[in-house]
């Protein structure tokens, strides 16, 4: 092992070389050294299917029908949703809302565009 090198994530000591990547076991981190400085400025920002940059509290319109899981209800396109929330969704779901007359729901950025 190399005593130099420490994670970026948890600064770990015990990092190891495999290959052209250096991995952490006690977080998991994976990363090539060559390529750590341009992974910042990775935008990470939540877009809308035009591309806009949403924030929370902004409204946005659902651009299709898109059925509701679990349930026969559906939401139109053209549907209006005020005060969304960003969440870190792991299923892709990253727009958190309430949308009259189906309640709490969340959506995928793909499928809205910024009102």
């Amino acid at each position: 092992m190399d005593s130099d090198v420490k994670c970026p994530e948890c600064s770990s000591e015990h990092a190891y070389h495999d290959g052209s990547l250096w991995i952490c076991p006690e977080c998991g981190h994976e990363w090539n050294p060559e390529t750590a400085g341009a992974e910042p400025s990775q935008d990470q920002s939540v877009r809308d299917a035009n591309g806009n940059v949403l924030a929370d509290g902004d409204s946005v319109t659902v651009i299709k029908d898109l059925k509701v899981k679990g349930s026969s209800l559906v939401v139109k396109g053209g549907t209006k949703v005020k005060g969304i929330r960003l969440v870190d969704g792991a299923d892709g779901h990253n727009i958190a809302c309430k949308i009259d007359g189906i309640g709490a729901m969340n959506l995928k950025s793909e499928f809205v565009k910024k009102a």
